[in-house]
């Protein structure tokens, strides 16, 4: 019996030492998970028929839940509602109250298609005062904050805090103040100071944007915008189509030409999402290259994230 004990613990010692090699040879094959999947919805520009408040009430509802990170809304307004204060508050309150982190992107509706009453073009003041309202900190709306690097941290362009970014695991999203107007280019004569004035902020916004992405080594980039700038369009210059008059000039064309230089750089995907209308019967991503596109409309969508897929990017019904 004594012989047998040190035979025993030879045994039982080998035993151990063929299960921690088969351990370690699993460990060795088995898949290396990479970050969890999540969402993050979308709010179209919903003023199309008035009734404003009840409508972004919905949206908000149908996209305020615990499987959302954060959710995105283009527009506090409809075109024919009024430009007051009163309403901007109002509007500001509701996404306030969302429990989900809320980054609220500019429409044209909201600032620059408003005049007083006499007609006079109000749009300066009426988006200096919804930056006041609606951007006044570094952090989203919403009873969950998100902090966001905003445009406005820079000197030079103290004014353009609607241009917002934030990181989320390897995608780096951002906002851009892009209306659906032709970019609000006017072209009464004289200087269309307005206009030039973002133009230079937008670029280097999208500089510092593709910067910190190529930096970071980053699996992509997401825009979100109210206008659709027609990345994927082969004939960008659609409006130096239309005839003679005010259409001759493209508003969009200087900023595509930087996302799309920029993204033929980037190793990474680039997702450009706006509130036009959809081209087909629903909105769906397009893809050319590393380039996708999707325009919404006036839907209220979510958008699956699943870094390391070879589908990133999947969009979804609430």
């Amino acid at each position: 019996m004594m012989r047998g004990a040190p035979l025993a613990a030879l045994l039982c010692a080998a035993l151990l030492a063929v299960r921690a090699d088969a351990g370690a040879a699993q460990a060795r094959t088995a898949p290396v998970k990479g970050p969890a999947p999540y969402q993050f919805a979308i709010i179209g520009h919903r003023f199309t028929d008035g009734g404003g408040d009840a409508q972004l009430e919905q949206a908000i509802a149908a996209s305020d839940d615990g499987a959302v990170a954060f959710v995105v809304a283009t527009g506090i307004k409809g075109e024919r509602e009024p430009c007051s204060d009163e309403l901007y508050t109002q509007r500001r309150d509701l996404f306030a109250q969302a429990r989900r982190p809320m980054i609220v992107a500019p429409a044209a509706s909201d600032w620059s298609g408003c005049t007083n009453g006499a007609g006079s073009q109000l749009a300066v003041d009426r988006l200096n005062r919804m930056r006041e309202l609606f951007y006044p900190d570094a952090d989203s709306l919403g009873k969950r904050k998100l902090p966001l690097l905003r445009l406005s941290a820079t000197s030079q362009f103290r004014s353009y805090a609607e241009n917002a970014h934030w990181v989320m695991g390897s995608v780096l999203y951002a906002t851009m103040n892009l209306p659906s107007d032709n970019n609000h280019y006017r072209p009464e004569a004289g200087r269309n100071s307005e206009f030039e004035d973002r133009a230079v902020a937008n670029r280097f916004w999208l500089k510092r944007l593709f910067g910190i992405a190529n930096r970071k080594k980053l699996d992509a980039v997401v825009l979100f915008t109210e206008g659709d700038m027609k990345a994927h369009s082969d004939k960008p210059g659609l409006l130096a189509m239309l005839g003679p008059g005010e259409s001759r000039q493209d508003g969009y064309a200087a900023a595509r030409h930087q996302v799309l230089t920029m993204a033929q750089k980037f190793a990474g995907k680039v997702l450009l999402i706006d509130t036009a209308a959809p081209a087909g019967p629903a909105p769906a991503i397009a893809w050319r290259a590393n380039l996708g596109h999707v325009s919404v409309g006036s839907e209220v969508l979510r958008m699956r994230v699943a870094p390391g897929s070879d589908k990133m990017f999947l969009l979804q019904k609430p």
